[in-house]
Formats: structure tokens, C-alpha cells, sequence
């Protein structure tokens, strides 16, 4: 197995077109953050972000996005962004991970979202959980029906506030690929305070996050889905798509609605005019919100961990980072947990927030 490492925007138009077959030939490839598109877009805001191109005696065999950090610190394409992770190959390629981790001068690859199914990193894997999909291959219609047999009382609230917003705000429509870029500066300021209000690290007070998303949105991988009451933006969400894919990302909302559960609604909405336009599956991201348990009705299997060779770096890495790796995981594998912790961090924010206002 030959590997070269290379930058996104080194990839010619015949590894492009490797690398879509890779995700054509194989469902769970097809997720929006394991494209090309998604590598070539984080690939013009972070100098890190490269790619090994392995190859074997029929050509191109896999390709495997990352980022390179100090000390040879090495995370998915886009870490901290991502809900997919991996090796866009098929599941079964037999590699050397610890010679492909020299090839990319790695001391340490960590992941919390790599797909399970790839054999080659299951010796590293230090847990596997599921993530939620929402299952639109039988149309929308047949997703609904799903649904309420699931929870006819949450699907009966739904519908019911979407028609009292009607009423009491205006009528209700919902674009689902909305261009204008003040609607996604919109998203962003209201997703901005949801973090500030949470205790949640701000993502789009990072500037790389904030022209990574305006650049996918301007390229059409960044779906932007609007939820409108009497003409006034309400709730929205931008997602990414490459093909019948779609991959949840930001959803946000205009808190002056919460009481009709505008994002409920928008997610309803979207899953209905995803199916009409081709959308065959939404990936929702890793659990720990009771939404995603409902409106799910599909799974597949992610894993966390960590493949390390022997160095001073990779020694480094472990002492900082496996506490913090075993705390989160506990709590996301426990929704009593995750409450308490969700509650902690909501006191925070308000304690922060009043801390601020005295000063």
C-alpha cells in the first residue's frame, strides 16, 4: 500500500471522482462530512487540513481527511464540527493504521465519531454508541406514519402548536434551501446566544467556523431551511447535503416563539420538503437530546478512541485528554446524567451572564 499525503486543494478531478464513487458504492460513506466537498471547503480555513491518497496495484484505495496540530496531534477533517468520521473506503481495506499514521507525521489520530464498521481502526475503538438518522427512503408520508405510531401524543402537540402559531403570529411557511446570507447571519447570531445561554462554547465565535459555513451555504453543500410566521424568520437550520444525504448541523431559533416549539416544527417541516426534493436519510448527530430519540427511525454505529504511536506527544496528549474523554462519554451515555449536567451549565450561564451585568 503506497500512501501520499497531500493538501485538499492538491485532489485532480480524477481522485475527485475516486473518492465520490468510494461514497456512491457505499451508504454509510454518503454522509455530507465525509465528502470531498466538505474536505476542500474546511481544507481553504485550516493550514493543517491534508489528505492521504493510499494506493494499491488497481489505483486509488482510500482516502483519509485529517488535521495536523502541534506535536503531531492529529483529529478528523473539521473536529468538533463533525458527526462522521473515518476512512472513505470501503469498510473491509486492510491497511497498517500505525504506517499510515507515519506517513501523515502523526504521533496520535483521535476520533468520537468514526463509523464502527471500519475494521481496520476497530482495535482502537474505546467505546461505540449509535447516532440517529431520520429515514426517508419510503417517502415522507410513510416517515410520519412512523412516527405517530411511535408517539402519537408528540406528533399531535406539534401539529397542534404549528396551527396555534398560525393563528396567534401569522401564517406558517417554510423554505427549505433559503439563499439569502442574511438569513444565515441570522442563524448564527440566534445560535450564538443559544450557546451564551447554555454555558455551550460560542462555535461561530471562532471567525474559520463563521466563513466555513457562509462558503458551504455559497456553494450549495450548506443547506439553509427557513421557518416563517407571517413573513418573520422564526427558526432555521443549516445542514449539509451531497446527494440524497443530508447531515444535520445548526438549528436555532428565535426564542420570543419557544412556547410553539418552533424547532419541532422546522425539523417536521424539513424532513418533509427533504423527502420531496430526493433526500432519502438525515443524519441527526450523536444522541443526548430527547428530540433526536423521537424523531429518529433509524441508527447507525459511530465509535470514539485513539491510535498512538509511541512518542513524547502522544504520551502528552493521553494525560490531558482520557479524564475529560471518559467524563463526557459517561454522561452522554446517561440521559439523567446529561440533564444534570445540561442544568449545570443553563446555572452557569445565568450566574455568568448576572456577573456581567454587575460589572
Amino acid at each position: 500500500m503506497r500512501i501520499e499525503v497531500i493538501r485538499p486543494d492538491e485532489l485532480g478531478e480524477s481522485e475527485l471522482r475516486r473518492w465520490r464513487g468510494f461514497q456512491a458504492s457505499t451508504p454509510t460513506l454518503a454522509n455530507p462530512f465525509l465528502s470531498p466537498e466538505f474536505t476542500l471547503a474546511v481544507g481553504r480555513f485550516r493550514a493543517g487540513a491534508r489528505v492521504a491518497v493510499l494506493s494499491d496495484g488497481d489505483g486509488v484505495a482510500g482516502f483519509f481527511p485529517y488535521e495536523r496540530h502541534v506535536l503531531g496531534i492529529g483529529r478528523p477533517i473539521g473536529a468538533g464540527l463533525t458527526d462522521c468520521q473515518g476512512m472513505v473506503a470501503p469498510a473491509d481495506l486492510e491497511f497498517d493504521v500505525r504506517a499510515l499514521l507515519r506517513a501523515c507525521r502523526l504521533s496520535v489520530w483521535e476520533f468520537d465519531h468514526l463509523l464502527a464498521e471500519q475494521t481496520a481502526f476497530a482495535p482502537y475503538h474505546a467505546e461505540t454508541r449509535v447516532e440517529p438518522v431520520m429515514d426517508l427512503s419510503g417517502g415522507f408520508a410513510a416517515y410520519a406514519e412512523q412516527a405517530r405510531e411511535r408517539s402519537p401524543k408528540t406528533v399531535k402537540t406539534v401539529r397542534y402548536k404549528e396551527r396555534k402559531l398560525g393563528r396567534e403570529a401569522g401564517e406558517v411557511t417554510y423554505t427549505f434551501d433559503e439563499s439569502d446570507p442574511a438569513e444565515l447571519r441570522r442563524l448564527m447570531a440566534w445560535k450564538s446566544a443559544q450557546y451564551r445561554r447554555t454555558g455551550r462554547t460560542d462555535r461561530f465565535a471562532e471567525s474559520w467556523i463563521v466563513a466555513l459555513a457562509e462558503h458551504l451555504h455559497a456553494t450549495g453543500t450548506g443547506v439553509l431551511s427557513v421557518l416563517r410566521a407571517d413573513g418573520r424568520p422564526i427558526s432555521a437550520h443549516l445542514g449539509l447535503r451531497t446527494g440524497t444525504v443530508m447531515a444535520g448541523w445548526f438549528p436555532a431559533y428565535d426564542t420570543e416563539f419557544a412556547k410553539y416549539s418552533p424547532g419541532m416544527i422546522g425539523h417536521l417541516r424539513m424532513a418533509e420538503a427533504a423527502a420531496e426534493a430526493g433526500v432519502t436519510q438525515i443524519a441527526m448527530g450523536r444522541g443526548g437530546r430527547e428530540y433526536k430519540d423521537w424523531l429518529k427511525n433509524g441508527e447507525f454505529r459511530i465509535a470514539e478512541g485513539r491510535v498512538a504511536r509511541a512518542s513524547a506527544g502522544a504520551g502528552l496528549h493521553w494525560v490531558k485528554g482520557a479524564p475529560v474523554r471518559r467524563a463526557r462519554s459517561a454522561v452522554l451515555a446517561h440521559p439523567a446524567l446529561y440533564a444534570r449536567a445540561d442544568r449545570v451549565l443553563k446555572t452557569y450561564a445565568r450566574l455568568r451572564g448576572h456577573a456581567g451585568d454587575a460589572a
